[in-house]
C-alpha cells in the first residue's frame, strides 16, 4: 500500500467527510424541491447498463431517510469521527477506506441484480417489469451504510474512547461498535420484508462490512493508535506549532514522497524507532510501520 502512497498521495481529499455530509445536504434539498429527481440519480445497476453511467456517482448524495432533529445530530456526531479518524490514519489512507466502500456499494448493486435475475426471473420477464423492480431497489443504496462503516472503523480504532450517547450518558467505544455491528446484522436479517428488495439492502450491508473487514486486516498493525501514541502525537504537534517555520530545508516524507517545497506548511521529522535514517511528514509519522 505505501508505494500506492507515494505515487498517489499528494492526490487524497482533505476533510472527505464534510464532503459526503455536503452531498447529503443536497440530496435533502433536491428531495425537498422534487423527490422524483432523486430517481434519477439512485445506483440502478440496470438503468446504468442501459447508458445512464451518471448514477455510478450521483448516487453519493441520495440521503438514507428523511431529515430530521435525529439526521443532524448524527452527522455532526459522523464529522467529528470522521475527522479523527482522518487525522490518525492520514488523509490518503482515510480516502481509500470510504473510496474503497464506495467502489464495493457500486458493485454490490450490480450483485444484487444477478441475485434478483437468479431467484426471481420468472417476476423480471419485461422491460417495464425489471424497470420498476430496480428503480425501487436502488434507492436502498446509499452512503448510509458507509457511514456506519465509519463509525465501526473507528471503535475499532478507539476502542477505549468515550462518547455521550444522546450528549448525556458516557459510553466508551468499543461498546457502541458492538451495538452498531448488532443493529447491522438484525437490518441485515430482517431485511425490508419483501423477498426481492431483500437482496438489494443485504448487498447494501455487506459491501460496508467488506469494506471494513478488508481494510481492517490489511491495515490494522499500520492505522491502530494506543493512548500513549495519541499523547505523542498530540506533544508533536504542540512542539511543531512551537518551532515551525516557513524556511525550506529540504526535508521529504518516505511514505508519500511530499516535500517542503510542496507543502510549506507541511512539517517533517524522523522516526527514532526505525532502523536507519527515515523521515516522515506530520500524517504519517504515527501511522507508518517502523523499518527494521
Amino acid at each position: 500500500m505505501s508505494k500506492f502512497e507515494k505515487k498517489f498521495g499528494k492526490y487524497a481529499i482533505s476533510n472527505l467527510t464534510a464532503i459526503l455530509i455536503m452531498c447529503y445536504v443536497a440530496g435533502y434539498v433536491i428531495q425537498f424541491i422534487n423527490q422524483d429527481l432523486l430517481l434519477l440519480l439512485t445506483l440502478d445497476p440496470y438503468k446504468i447498463l442501459h447508458g445512464q453511467i451518471w448514477r455510478l456517482v450521483t448516487w453519493i448524495v441520495v440521503p438514507p431517510s428523511s431529515l430530521g432533529v435525529f439526521t443532524i445530530l448524527m452527522l455532526f456526531f459522523y464529522y467529528s469521527i470522521g475527522n479523527a479518524l482522518e487525522r490518525t490514519w492520514g488523509v490518503y489512507r482515510y480516502n481509500v477506506y470510504i473510496l474503497s466502500g464506495v467502489l464495493f456499494t457500486i458493485i454490490a448493486s450490480f450483485v444484487a441484480m444477478v441475485l434478483c435475475y437468479a431467484m426471481y426471473g420468472d417476476l423480471i420477464t419485461t422491460k417495464e417489469a425489471a424497470e420498476y423492480v430496480f428503480m425501487n431497489g436502488s434507492t436502498l443504496f446509499s452512503t448510509y451504510y458507509v457511514n456506519m462503516s465509519i463509525m465501526l472503523a473507528f471503535a475499532a480504532t478507539f476502542p477505549s474512547a468515550e462518547v455521550l450517547l444522546m450528549y448525556v450518558v458516557p459510553v466508551k467505544m468499543k461498546w457502541m461498535g458492538l451495538i452498531y455491528a448488532g443493529y447491522l446484522v438484525l437490518d441485515f436479517v430482517q431485511g425490508v420484508g419483501q423477498p426481492v428488495y431483500d437482496i438489494f439492502k443485504r448487498c447494501a450491508i455487506a459491501a460496508s462490512l467488506v469494506t471494513l473487514l478488508v481494510f481492517w486486516l490489511t491495515s490494522k498493525n499500520s492505522l491502530h493508535m494506543s493512548p500513549a501514541q495519541v499523547k505523542r502525537r498530540a506533544k508533536f504537534h504542540s512542539e511543531v506549532r512551537r518551532t515551525a517555520t516557513p524556511k525550506m530545508s529540504g526535508h521529504k516524507c518516505a511514505i508519500c514522497g511530499q516535500t517542503d517545497e510542496d507543502n510549506e506548511n507541511l512539517e517533517f521529522r524522523y522516526c527514532s524507532k526505525c532502523n536507519g535514517n527515515y523521515e516522515y511528514c506530520q500524517n504519517h509519522l504515527f501511522t507508518h510501520e517502523h523499518v527494521k
